[in-house]
Order: C-alpha cells, then structure tokens, then sequence
C-alpha cells in the first residue's frame, strides 16, 4: 500500500508561526507534523509514500536527502580527496518516498491528480499534511475494502469550524467543505481511494478535491465514512501549533502510536 500526502499549501493561516517553510515542515517536538504523520502509517505497516509538493519543495526534498546524514554518526576526512563515512549501525525508517512536483499554485484534486502515475496498486491512502490523528489504518482499509465503494473518508468530531458530511448510516449523502453551522461529524482527511478515482479527476490546477470530485462522488454513492471516535487534531494555526507541542512534551499526544510505552496517561 501507498499512502499519498499533500504537501504543497503555504499555510498562510499559520504565518505566525514560521515563514519561510512549507507547512508539513513546521515542528511538533523537533521534528516536522510531515514525519510524524508519516510514521503513523508507517506503524501500521505502510512505509511507501508519494508526497504531492508544491511551496518551497525543495525545503521537504533536502529533509529526506539529509535524513541519514542528520540522525547519524560521521567521519569527514577533510582534504583534496575528502570523503564522509556514515556510521549508521541501527538505520531509522526503512520508507520509500517519492517527491512529485505538483505546481505552486494547483490545487488539491490537481494534485492528487498528477501523481497518477506513482500509484502502482488498486487502492491508496490519501491525507493532507498538517493534521494527526490515532487513527488504525488496518481497520481503515479493511472498512474500505468491505463496502466495495470508490472512495472512504475518515469522519470525526472536532470543534465546529470545519467543512461537514452527512451520513445515511456510513453513507455519505452531502459533502459541504463551508457549512454555517456544525451539526455532526466533519471530514478528518484520512482517505481511502480505488485506483478509478483518478477517472474522475482533470488535468486542471484549479480543481479542489473537497469540492466536485468528492461532492459528486457522495452523490454517486460511492463515498462511504469511516467514523472515527479517538484522537483527531489539525495544524491550523498558532493555537495548534502549541496546543500540539505542549501534548508532545507532556508525553500525553495520542498519535504517538508507534512508541505507546512512552506514553502517560492523561490525569
């Protein structure tokens, strides 16, 4: 399994917070939301990733070039025929990423769009790049793959300021990204798609996955909802930004399942 994650928003709204960097890249404990989303899945047996990036790329290309060098311990021999020796005995994540110019300015469904030819399986998991969650990726995909449908999305419960879903059972009936009033559960960003979603997506930069292709797809009747009770919280702002970092330092952030044991409980 692939799991696909857009990285290419400029998070204007967490300006800030930081600047100059794309918005997978800003740190919870030291380490980018973008590694800590990626080791979510990875906990759970997905270790092949497609990033779909766009602002300041190359910011998230030289995180993954540098990773070895950066967790490592070096020998540089320094001189006309200088080299570096990497002592590497216990090598971290064994993941395999692809890093795919999407466009500065496409937006989402243009990228996802655009990565078609990566997708090498009959399904794959889509998220965005700024938001954790404990969710169980087994149970995910086996939901998915029981309903038969084109496409799944992990619904949660959060505070009422975002984009909201309507359920006939898991039936998603209505996807509206802008509602006036929050009314029930609410789009949590962990995807599943079968490979035909691409048939339903265009070439334009301009196309947003949250509007028509997901509107229409609920329409069709093949969205179903993956209702997910636990642990769901974005990066959207400054608020976030610390209200996660404080979760982590505390040793209380539920995403953290690929270490659990180090894990304590909320009082």
């Amino acid at each position: 399994m692939q799991a696909v994650i857009l990285c290419g928003g400029q998070g204007t709204r967490i300006r800030d917070v930081v600047e100059d960097i794309p918005k997978p890249m800003i740190p919870i404990g030291g380490q980018p939301i973008l590694w800590h989303i990626m080791k979510m899945y990875a906990q759970h047996g997905v270790t092949r990733f497609v990033l779909c990036l766009g602002y300041k790329s190359w910011v998230i290309k030289r995180f993954f070039l540098d990773y070895h060098l950066a967790h490592s311990d070096l020998t540089v021999a320094l001189g006309k025929h200088g080299a570096v020796q990497i002592h590497d005995p216990n090598a971290r994540e064994n993941w395999e990423v692809s890093l795919v110019e999407t466009g500065l300015d496409t937006m989402t469904g243009g990228r996802v769009k655009q990565i078609e030819r990566y997708i090498q399986g009959d399904s794959f998991f889509l998220t965005y790049g700024d938001g954790v969650a404990d969710v169980n990726f087994h149970e995910l995909m086996a939901f998915h793959r029981r309903h038969g449908k084109l496409g799944t999305v992990t619904a949660v419960r959060p505070p009422g300021r975002f984009g909201e879903i309507e359920l006939d059972g898991s039936l998603v009936e209505q996807f509206a990204e802008k509602p006036l009033l929050s009314r029930g559960y609410i789009n949590g960003g962990f995807f599943v798609f079968q490979r035909d979603f691409f048939d339903r997506l265009s070439h334009e930069p301009d196309l947003v996955l949250e509007q028509a292709p997901l509107g229409d797809l609920a329409r069709d009747g093949e969205l179903m909802a993956f209702l997910h009770q636990g642990f769901w919280h974005p990066m959207d702002n400054s608020r976030d930004y610390r209200h996660l970092n404080e979760l982590w330092e505390q040793r209380q952030a539920p995403w953290r399942v690929w270490d659990s044991s180090r894990l304590r409980p909320a009082a």
